[in-house]
């Protein structure tokens, strides 16, 4: 299938790493215009040189804090600045710290509130009135919790969940300007992430982290973590000219764990 993306402009967000670096070599590789950004400059560099390696699509990058609207402001600026325009914007956010809800105060919550949910609604206010130009795509990354919450992830779960009531009601906002927005959520892929849950849950429970992750497969069907570039796919799929009539939707890439319909 032609997906139609090359020569398209996409904003990446949080793609310096995990699952936002592997959305945004997808991509490249289909020779779109890619802005990668997150907060870490020495990894921006680095993942900048690996992508343009590929000889495809443009890359460009910038050093911005999704915390902070004026950052927020510029690499959206910067982006329709150096593409021309914006086509296509997949809104990330690393997930904020685990534990359970009496571990938490206002500073934990006003964090990942600002990180986790804020920080979509803003980028999405700034890169609006160029999404408009020609009807954009928006896809925003969450998590299967917002269907199944996970235990000892209560910011998580609770912030998630508010990216697909976002993502549901800009549906329908958005779409006399056929611009399509919707939600992909990744159950448990490999990343570092996994690792760090992993971790935690191991010194928790007093396990190894290999039984924990263990344990966590044999939960999934397909028995086994799934690979960034398989959850990566799905996202450039749902941007592409491939889908011209999905909107206001969440996709679980999670290797069939969700037991509901």
């Amino acid at each position: 299938m032609e997906l139609g993306l090359k020569g398209k402009n996409a904003l990446i967000v949080a793609s310096s790493q995990g699952l936002g670096r592997a959305i945004a070599e997808q991509f490249v590789k289909e020779g779109s215009n890619v802005m990668i950004a997150s907060r870490n400059e020495e990894q921006l560099e680095s993942v900048h040189t690996e992508l343009e390696s590929l000889n495809s699509g443009n890359v460009s990058w910038i050093r911005c804090d999704i915390t902070n609207p004026l950052e927020i402001s510029e690499m959206v600026k910067k982006t329709a600045e150096v593409f021309g325009s914006i086509d296509i914007l997949v809104n990330n956010a690393g997930g904020p710290p685990a534990g359970g809800f009496e571990d938490m105060d206002d500073e934990a919550w006003q964090k990942s509130f600002e990180l986790n949910l804020l920080s979509y609604i803003r980028i999405i206010r700034e890169a609006l009135p160029y999404l408009k130009n020609k009807g954009g795509k928006i896809i925003n990354i969450a998590s299967s919790s917002i269907r199944e919450p996970i235990p000892g992830l209560i910011l998580s779960n609770t912030f998630r969940m508010g990216i697909a009531g976002l993502s549901k009601t800009l549906a329908d906002e958005f779409a006399p300007f056929n611009i399509l927005v919707n939600t992909v959520a990744p159950g448990r892929i490999y990343t570092d992430r996994i690792k760090q849950l992993d971790q935690s849950n191991a010194k928790k429970k007093g396990v190894s982290v290999e039984d924990v992750a263990k344990k966590a497969q044999e939960s999934i069907p397909l028995g086994r973590d799934g690979k960034p570039d398989e959850f990566a796919k799905v996202v450039v799929f749902l941007a592409s000219e491939g889908n011209t009539y999905m909107t206001g939707s969440s996709f679980f890439v999670d290797g069939g764990k969700l037991r509901s319909i």
